[in-house]
């Protein structure tokens, strides 16, 4: 387990911090599906994933870790049923060496081969939407995934500073109810999407490619440039 202690700012090493958050990707085909997960190294980066902050500091995340073979077989049949049309049209409009093509064809790597993936993080928090509210609104459901997703992504961080990859997938919640049948997910919970882990095949990852953050922000009025 992870010793969580008090920091000031200034112990950080911002280089470091800086590299973190810039190169964890979504990694698709570059998982290692021979390569075991100990649960030691999964419940440490749980641990810091559930150091984010909740709405009301409610603190309703729960985790649901799925290792069994047949499990995870049947959970990708899931995956692949409920992004049939998303990864059917994105097969068909892949462009070898385009951004959007290699992004496509990674997509259909790993809902081809997500049954063989070492480990499977499904984040879940109590509640749901149609429960939280008579007329589910967008706060609502700012409300609700606010206070599950920054979890995720720290989990995402713990996993790539330890040298595992993983990726935030939704396409399984096409067919939430058949997945919450398999795991036994209760009816007051919602499974805010479906995490691949693995360590990675290679330990290299580079920046991503963005557009300059001065023209996608703005001052006081949308569209007003910032300066």
């Amino acid at each position: 387990m992870t010793s969580v202690d008090r920091f000031d700012a200034a112990d950080f090493d911002r280089t470091q911090i800086d590299a973190l958050l810039s190169t964890t990707r979504s990694v698709r085909k570059r998982l290692d599906l021979a390569r075991d997960v100990p649960d030691d190294v999964l419940l440490e980066c749980l641990e810091l994933a559930v150091q984010a902050p909740t709405g009301s500091n409610n603190q309703g995340w729960r985790w649901l870790v799925i290792r069994d073979d047949s499990t995870k077989e049947r959970l990708a049949e899931i995956y692949r049923k409920g992004g049939g049309e998303y990864l059917a049209k994105s097969a068909e409009d892949a462009e070898a060496g385009t951004q959007s093509g290699r992004v496509a064809t990674s997509a259909n790597y790993l809902a081809e081969h997500l049954g063989e993936v070492p480990v499977i993080v499904i984040p879940l928090i109590i509640g749901r939407l149609d429960q939280l509210s008579s007329s589910p609104n967008t706060a609502a459901a700012a409300g609700l995934m606010g206070s599950i997703l920054p979890a995720t992504w720290s989990l995402q961080l713990a996993l790539r500073s330890r040298g595992l990859g993983s990726c935030y997938t939704t396409l399984h919640l096409n067919a939430e109810a058949e997945a919450a049948e398999l795991l036994g997910i209760p009816p007051h919970m919602t499974q805010a999407g479906l995490i691949p882990v693995a360590y990675t095949t290679g330990t290299s990852f580079s920046a991503a490619k963005r557009p300059p953050v001065e023209d996608i922000t703005y001052l006081d009025r949308y569209k007003k440039p910032f300066r």
